[in-house]
């Protein structure tokens, strides 16, 4: 691999305006491509198997329900009772938006204040008529507000909205994430460098997604997410490659030659930690959600493109740049200052009492992973949305009017061909405290189906809620099938409870095996699966105290306590332990190398450390910061994930690669490359081979 990818490295350098017109044409045929034949992103949220899912196909069947929803809530300022000839007027606009089977008469409050109107759409909310779109609610709700009524929008279909995706967070993750190159590099053309490739990989990645959404449904999640990762990795990627260019420069080598070893050697760690992050999101596949297929599909997609990127434009780039990717001490030849870097004083201190260090930092990950024990998930509802939301406001209403229960209502579905059973149904709900309302029984206009509507005393995301459901399930007749979103719900999280443990068991089985391949070791890919969990549970455990909590959920604009959203486990899992591989590939490449050179294992330790701690506390730098815009979003979904993964990549790049690895690297010493001779017979020739020159300190990098 390593002669194939120098050649690869040395060819692009030799031609770098080939290279870069190579890539403009393929931004512009795949962005040509996917206007012209690419789909719009539409969700699949159906989920065959789920208990909830049998009651919404019966719905449907009948055409009765199952489909699109939303509640219209109306409420009198000055508290007095609401005019019924408003709400007539109100409901008839309302019956006359597209795709609307029935609005159904209004529910008043007790003193009258505040009146409930129930949109029931003749399609999914997946529609893409329907899909995200409230702009016709919002037509038909003018009139009442111009009339001095507080108007507020919730149910299924206007949650589908969301808050705007702004991105203005996302812009200033760039510019920090410049300035932080700047500062690592000492160079603002090797500073641009890093972000032009990423951008560029993100470019022809973004068209591949609405491609793939031609062939398949693709969640309109799926970019943000995929952003989100390849973004991170992409300047990751680039800035490792023009690092070890640099390295290269300063030790003599013209241009084209140190493109090549860069290439070479920085690029194998590219390729296998590209690898790693792709094997980890295709275990999203294993979730058991289609939502799911789509964000590893199309986050795979856009790493794969980041990556090639990196790998083909950084040495062409390089090229371009010249000396001016050398910082301006180092081209205006002044000494640099002799004093021994910070990094190698800090991997010596650390490799001279490794037992203290690694027990202190797992210490700290431990207390911080601790509250995961108290972890309880939920896939969020508009009580968990800005209180300035519209959807939010309209929760609120309903719970001050009609209780907290009467935003996650359940329906129970039973043939009328069971005699007796309607009446039984409706007798054990009304003898369980859990439930404050009964609706009338409803029978289907073809009387096939008889329909119950209970509404529990507390909200659908309460902590008792799915034990509700559960005890339902089990006491009611067999034929009655209790569904509804706050059941779907229920079923979605336990669902995903489930799964979370064969989505870990394939990613770590897989991701050590690539790991043992690459490196040669037993111990090390073992010890790298331990840490990267430790550093997951650790962010888990600071997700569970600030939104669960409540510990100064404020600072990022969250009012209230909160479950972590169900979605965060399995796609936090999956992205976050590709990412911390690649801090492992990073660190332990270099350590490898000069273990092979010296076989001098702790010194090896001291000096790979040296050489790779600003590469990679400027990359986690870089990563924080950017997933620290997303969590600047309003959306609590995208800043659950902004927050959980920015926290995880900064212990990882800080605690476990700077602190626990080498600790107990240390304490291992010749064991961590220890591999038996069977296995090592059997393994492919992917050996990570020594330096072709010695790899100096980056202490000159950034002066």
């Amino acid at each position: 691999m390593s002669s194939s990818l120098y050649r690869l490295g040395r060819s692009c350098a030799a031609h770098p305006w080939r290279v870069v017109a190579a890539w403009v044409l393929l931004v512009a045929t795949t962005a040509t491509l996917a206007f012209s034949f690419g789909a719009p992103l539409r969700d699949d949220w159906d989920v065959p198997g789920a208990a909830s899912q049998r009651g919404i196909d019966l719905l449907r069947e009948h055409g009765v329900g199952g489909y699109a929803s939303a509640r219209v809530v109306v409420h009198d300022l000055d508290g007095t009772a609401l005019p019924p000839g408003e709400l007539a007027e109100l409901t008839g606009r309302l019956r006359a938006l597209d795709h609307v089977g029935d609005v159904g008469p209004a529910r008043l409050s007790a003193d009258q204040a505040t009146a409930v109107l129930t949109v029931q759409y003749a399609e999914p909310v997946t529609h893409p008529d329907l899909m995200g779109n409230i702009e016709p609610l919002r037509a038909a709700i003018a009139e009442t507000i111009d009339a001095g009524y507080q108007v507020e929008l919730g149910g299924d279909l206007p949650d589908t909205a969301g808050e705007a995706f702004g991105g203005t967070g996302e812009l200033i993750g760039i510019a920090l994430a410049l300035l932080i190159l700047v500062i690592a590099l000492g160079s603002a053309v090797g500073a641009g460098l890093p972000i032009a490739v990423a951008i560029a990989g993100l470019a022809a990645g973004g068209s591949g997604i609405t491609l793939i959404a031609a062939t398949m449904d693709v969640s309109t999640s799926a970019p943000t997410v995929a952003s989100m990762v390849a973004l991170g990795v992409g300047i990751d990627y680039a800035l490792l490659l023009v690092v070890r260019h640099v390295e290269n420069l300063r030790l003599g080598h013209d241009t084209l030659e140190a493109a090549g070893l860069a290439v070479a050697t920085a690029g194998r760690s590219v390729v296998f930690a590209a690898l790693t992050v792709l094997v980890s999101l295709m275990g999203l596949r294993l979730a058991g959600l289609s939502t799911y297929d789509s964000f590893g599909l199309t986050t795979a997609t856009a790493v794969a493109f980041v990556a090639a990127a990196a790998l083909t434009l950084v040495p062409a780039l390089c090229r371009i740049g010249g000396r001016k990717l050398l910082p301006r001490a180092v081209r205006r030849d002044r000494p640099v200052r002799g004093r021994e870097p910070l990094t190698a004083r800090w991997a010596a201190r650390v490799c001279r009492n490794p037992l203290v260090w690694a027990l202190v930092s797992l210490g700290t990950l431990l207390v911080l992973a601790a509250p995961v024990l108290d972890l309880r998930t939920w896939p969020g509802d508009a009580s968990s949305q800005p209180a300035e939301a519209t959807t939010r406001k309209a929760y609120d209403l309903v719970s001050a009017g009609f209780g907290p229960g009467a935003n996650g209502p359940l329906t129970v579905v039973v043939p009328t061909s069971e005699i007796g059973v309607a009446d039984e149904v409706v007798a054990s709900l009304g003898s369980d405290d859990r439930i404050a309302r009964i609706d009338p029984v409803v029978t289907t206009p073809d009387a096939a189906l008889s329909i119950i509507t209970a509404e529990p005393v507390f909200g659908p995301s309460d902590q008792r809620t799915p034990e509700l459901i559960d005890d339902l399930r089990a006491q009611l007749p067999p034929s009655a099938e209790v569904t509804g979103w706050t059941p779907f719900f229920s079923d979605i999280s336990q669902m995903l409870e489930q799964r979370l443990w064969l989505v870990i068991a394939f990613v770590v089985g897989v991701s050590v095996l690539l790991l043992g391949l690459m490196f040669r070791s037993v111990l090390v890919p073992l010890k790298a699966a331990v840490m990267n969990l430790l550093s997951i549970s650790a962010a888990y455990g600071v997700l569970v105290a600030v939104f669960q909590w409540g510990w100064a959920a404020e600072l990022i604009g969250v009012d209230r306590p909160m479950p972590v959203s169900s979605w965060m486990p399995i796609l936090q899992f999956a992205i976050l332990f590709g990412l911390s591989m690649d801090y492992e590939v990073f660190l332990l490449s270099r350590i490898r190398e000069d273990y092979l050179r010296t076989a001098d294992p702790r010194g090896s330790v001291v000096r790979g450390l040296s050489s790779t701690a600003r590469v990679i506390s400027s990359a986690g730098a870089i990563m924080v910061v950017v997933f620290l815009g997303f969590a600047s979003e309003a959306d609590v979904v995208v800043k659950q994930l902004g927050l959980g993964m920015a926290v995880a990549v900064f212990l990882d790049a800080t605690l476990v690669r700077m602190v626990l690895v080498p600790a107990t690297m240390s304490l291992l010493g010749h064991l961590n490359w220890w591999v038996p001779k069977w296995l090592d017979r059997l393994l492919p020739g992917a050996r990570v081979q020594a330096e072709l020159s010695a790899a100096p300190d980056l202490v000159g990098v950034g002066h």
